[in-house]
């Protein structure tokens, strides 16, 4: 029987011994691993099994792939907590500029199921997520119509004009709680309120939405009231009234891109939003590395008497489509036949005004805040690219920040002006979002980070050569540097190439509808 016992014993040691000898799915050697949470920055090896990071060691470590990134930096995959583009080609794009994570928050969607029963039915290169949509919601209870899961739909809706502008009463503001609530028990990352684009609608009815999400412990995502450098409706009231509903209500606020409604007031903005943080105001912000923005040309900031002076003096040759400046005439001409029309708003020349690049940097430094695209789709004569088609067809438009926003902000701000360290950065750009929605979204808590257990969404950047390509001429070219991008532990891009069959990309759901 001892024999016996003792024969057992030596198997099961012999066959732990085999178990942990079997090689890892993926192993990344040599390279330099920066954590942003643990502050690890330190040459090691790192492998992953199945969708897991399984251990970060000093030893070697055997795998059935062996990547040897040595003098490369080893990354939490990029949380892009703005990125209206979602489809696959727009998702691509982002896998090429080091985004692991790509969700639809400032506008959001409704309804929500749909959103991400249509996703999960076409697969996505990197994750998806979205928001329950304040606007969509204001429309479909205004306007009597049902909404359509997506940012274009929106668009669409310039042209009905009760939405933008009309004061909700209580049955009114009811029911636009009741269809964000429903959002909410389907899965929405919290509440998305573009409420620029309906800037004349009622300040009890924006208290309650941030009510509702602090009730449902849950973020809002706001666009602030006013884009006005002059009072009143100034944007500095638009980030007054957004700090008193937060401090008011309790409700998580983010505030979204701190640089393009800030612009050129972004010095008094900045101090007090901190000043706010300070106090223990639950917010948040984030910025984005160009001096322009872009919208539909019916929005309400583009409206109305005196409206180019309130936004900062520009001109119609600030606006371009699909390149070229606009003037005065076509400028009008769209916004009465086709104002969901997007198109582009020079507000800052960082390139040749020094002042305007210090306006800039006071965004993208701010302490804790995130760095988020705004980017969107991508259209050629006008018709959106909705389908699987890849590459993007020469001649494809967009705003560059649909495809460099990350190898821009690297290749500027840590590599050429030295203004971050690679740590810093990296934090601005993966474990910050991370942090902000992981709070709330159980999901989130285990990206953002290069550690044991944690999700292998990773990215491999070349210090020496990541960049973005993108123009205003050319958006369509996407970023370099980014030579290894891991999206739940498979490859997505290997030596800077997209493999266009990967679809690992996983949903990313609220609270709600994790419990």
């Amino acid at each position: 029987m001892k024999i016996l016992i003792h024969t057992a014993i030596a198997w099961a040691i012999t066959a732990l011994a085999a178990a942990c000898a079997q090689p890892y799915d993926i192993v990344l050697t040599g390279g330099r691993v920066i954590d942003p949470e643990t502050g690890l920055d330190a040459v090691r090896n790192v492998a992953i099994n199945g969708d897991r990071i399984a251990v970060i060691s000093e030893e070697a470590l055997d795998g059935e792939t062996v990547l040897d990134v040595s003098g490369s930096i080893v990354a939490p995959g990029f949380i892009d907590l703005h990125a209206h583009g979602q489809n696959i080609p727009a998702a691509r794009m982002k896998a090429l500029d080091g985004v692991t994570t790509a969700l639809e928050l400032e506008s959001g969607v409704l309804p929500v199921a749909q959103f991400y029963d249509d996703i999960a039915a076409e697969g996505r290169p990197i994750n998806y997520g979205a928001a329950a949509g304040w606007a969509h919601a204001r429309i479909a209870v205004l306007e009597d119509v049902d909404p359509a899961a997506n940012v274009e739909w929106f668009l669409e809706q310039f042209s009905l004009p009760d939405w933008q502008k009309t004061i909700a009463d209580e049955d009114m503001t009811a029911a636009i709680l009741t269809r964000l609530e429903e959002g909410l028990d389907e899965g929405a990352i919290g509440i998305g309120v573009l409420l620029g684009y309906a800037p004349e609608t009622g300040h009890k009815e924006y208290y309650a939405v941030n009510q509702l999400a602090a009730d449902k412990g849950v973020p809002t995502f706001t666009h602030a009231r006013y884009l006005n450098m002059l009072e009143p409706h100034s944007s500095f009231e638009g980030f007054q009234e957004m700090i008193a509903v937060a401090a008011s209500t309790g409700a998580q606020m983010h505030i979204s891109h701190l640089n393009s409604l800030s612009v050129t007031d972004i010095e008094l903005i900045a101090d007090m939003v901190a000043e706010a943080q300070s106090t223990g105001v639950d917010l948040s912000v984030e910025a984005y590395p160009y001096g322009a923005g872009a919208t539909g040309v019916g929005a309400a900031m583009f409206r109305g008497e005196g409206w180019k002076e309130r936004i900062g003096g520009v001109d119609y040759s600030n606006f371009t489509l699909a390149g070229k400046p606009l003037d005065k005439e076509t400028f009008d001409r769209l916004q009465a036949e086709a104002p969901g029309t997007e198109i582009i708003i020079h507000f800052l020349d960082p390139a040749n005004d020094a002042q305007h690049q210090a306006f800039l940097d006071r965004s993208i430094l701010f302490p804790g805040g995130v760095i988020a695209s705004d980017g969107g789709d991508w259209a050629v004569d006008g018709e959106l690219i909705l389908d699987d088609t890849w590459p993007l067809p020469e001649g494809a438009k967009g705003h560059p920040r649909s495809a460099g926003t990350y190898g821009r902000f690297l290749r500027q701000y840590v590599r050429e002006r030295s203004m971050l360290t690679w740590p810093e950065a990296i934090a601005k750009a993966s474990y910050y979002p991370a942090e902000i929605l992981g709070k709330s979204v159980p999901q989130m808590r285990e990206r953002g980070r290069v550690q044991e257990g944690a999700i292998a969404d990773i990215i491999v950047i070349d210090p020496e050569a990541v960049s973005d390509r993108a123009t205003f001429e050319t958006p369509g070219l996407s970023s370099v540097g980014f030579d290894y991008v891991i999206v739940s532990g498979e490859i997505v891009v290997r030596d800077g190439e997209l493999d266009v069959d990967a679809m690992p990309g996983q949903p990313i759901r609220g609270t709600v509808a994790s419990e």
